[in-house]
């Protein structure tokens, strides 16, 4: 690649919600997240817009945030279909996409809608170095063929080898601080490292712990998520009754701006590259724009 590459920042945005809002409020929020100055806008992809459509929508409503899936799913795209997706978007938006891929997941419960599941391969790394090898393997033809930076999504050791051996580093999801710190530690230090960070912006205790709940409950149903969780030390006495108290407050941080600042302060400390931050709410799928604007005082803070 010998394009500019846009720098991420240190803070970025981590969200689901702009799939259940028409094109034109999500062209609406992300030029205004482009505006606050945040770093990256990471999107994640399940029944909602293709995740392909969706960067081509974020990059044409923005100029200088960088796009990043968080992730695209490798098993639902031929990979001849996505390496010529990423190089469309890498050619049209010269530096400002990140590729983004994961979709492995470990026996275990379907992720599923409406009875609709979604395909998984059942060998999480052999299966992700199988993709990557065809991956590479599609010659690059056409005007500025280029390849855009990739990550993965990556828990457990093996995976965040490989994609410090493979890729331009990892994006982890729902960890918390131990895990940055293992992290960095299994990837060594020139992986880049981008890490996703729940937060509850709202200084009542009790709505906090409201709000963590809500949004935990899948995750305690996902096999992937409590190995790693077990990894780091939790145990299903965490896992019970809605999570401990312990368990929500190290991968959901909750309080005032101050609060959030320290956690992604200490993500940092642990070898994060880059923090994006998703608020959680009592209303899910709405656009959490009052936190965003709230929230972007921490971009020059940091």
């Amino acid at each position: 690649m010998t394009e500019t590459q846009h720098d991420l920042g240190k803070l970025g945005i981590w969200t689901m919600a702009l799939d259940a809002h028409p094109a034109a409020a999500v062209r609406a929020a992300a030029g205004e997240l482009d505006e606050l100055g945040y770093g990256a806008l990471w999107y994640g992809e399940a029944f909602g817009r293709d995740a392909i459509s969706q960067g081509a929508l974020l990059l044409d409503a923005t100029k200088r945030i960088v796009v990043a899936s968080g992730i695209a799913n490798m098993y639902v795209r031929h990979p001849m279909a996505m390496a010529a997706a990423e190089r469309s978007l890498g050619e049209q938006h010269p530096g400002r996409f990140v590729l983004g891929l994961g979709g492995h997941r470990v026996p275990g419960p379907p992720l599923s809608l409406g009875g609709y599941r979604i395909p998984f391969s059942g060998k999480p790394v052999s299966g992700v170095r199988d993709y990557l090898d065809e991956l590479d393997e599609v010659p690059l033809s056409g005007v500025a063929a280029v390849r855009p930076r990739r990550v993965l999504a990556a828990l457990g050791p093996k995976m965040l080898d490989l994609a410090a051996e493979r890729t331009w580093g990892a994006h982890t999801y729902f960890v918390p601080v131990s895990h940055t710190e293992m992290a960095r530690q299994r990837m060594g230090a020139e992986a880049y490292l981008a890490v996703e960070q729940g937060v509850v912006l709202e200084t009542d205790a009790d709505r906090v712990r409201e709000v963590q709940r809500a949004h935990i409950g899948p995750y305690m149903l996902a096999p992937h998520q409590l190995n790693n969780l077990r990894r780091l030390g939790f145990g299903d006495g965490d896992f019970a009754d809605g999570g401990s108290d312990r368990l929500l407050d190290a991968v959901i941080a909750g309080g005032d701006l101050d609060v959030i600042a320290q956690r992604v302060r200490d993500h940092f400390d642990a070898g994060a590259d880059h923090v994006c931050l998703q608020v959680m709410t009592a209303t899910p799928g709405e656009l959490p724009l009052r936190e965003w604007r709230e929230l972007a005082a921490l971009v020059t803070a940091l």
